[in-house]
């Protein structure tokens, strides 16, 4: 039985593996960037493509470890994490995952996404993560956890216990080019709005983030928020 307080989904329909490449007109509205008011802090990233994964059970209690890319063919239940950053202008840091990532690539989704390495504290890995993917050190903060397994290319399948974070920064990041292509800060509210309109545009997980968890996003950036 899954345990309280997450959520088990199983998501079908169009793969993001397979979506034909998008153009900057596909990017969500974006407002102009705040002025830098923390510095970031630039980190050349390890690489992950070789990392062993954490498998877990239905409680993320860990029962073994795996070569990740074998995971994701087997469709392997893992241990993963998930950041999201606000600013004080009620805007979250979107990235567009770059078009060479072993799956969704091009696509749009939250701050950073990984997994803890084996033997790694889950938030200490998306403290790092944060700063190799984006540029980025601040205080992170639980979120939510959920379950969720959906087909994310043609041969493979993301199974992942995830634990979300979350964080505030104000300024632009420093996205390594291997990790991302593109990205914005953008309101909650035209979040909202464009996964409505656009799904096949963002990553599976995100498209549940709207879905499942959104009141606890907009709750978590309300706390923030330095209002005009």
């Amino acid at each position: 039985m899954v345990p309280p307080a997450l959520t088990w989904v199983t998501t079908g329909g169009e793969k993001p593996g397979n979506l034909a490449a998008r153009t900057k007109a596909d990017a969500p509205a974006m407002s102009e960037n705040p002025v830098l008011t923390q510095p970031v802090v630039p980190i050349e990233p390890a690489d992950t493509s070789c990392d062993d994964v954490v498998l877990v059970d239905d409680r993320d209690v860990a029962i073994g470890t795996m070569p990740k890319l074998r995971a994701h063919e087997l469709g392997a239940r893992h241990r993963a994490l998930s950041v999201l950053v606000h600013d004080r202008q009620n805007r979250l840091l979107l990235h567009r995952r770059a078009e060479a990532k072993y799956h969704s690539g091009g696509l749009w989704t939250n701050t950073c996404c990984s997994h803890p390495r084996p033997g790694e504290e889950v938030q200490a890995a998306a403290s790092r993560r944060l700063q190799e993917e984006m540029g980025i050190a601040c205080a992170l903060h639980p979120l939510f956890r959920m379950q969720y397994r959906v087909q994310v290319s043609d041969r493979l399948i993301e199974s992942e216990f995830l634990h979300v974070f979350g964080g505030c920064h104000e300024g632009p990041p420093s996205p390594h080019p291997d990790e991302v292509s593109d990205w914005r800060w953008v309101s909650l509210p035209d979040i909202a709005a464009d996964v409505e309109r656009h799904p096949q545009h963002y990553t599976a997980w995100f498209q549940l983030f709207r879905r499942d968890h959104w009141q606890a996003i907009v709750d978590d950036a309300a706390r923030d928020y330095a209002a005009p």
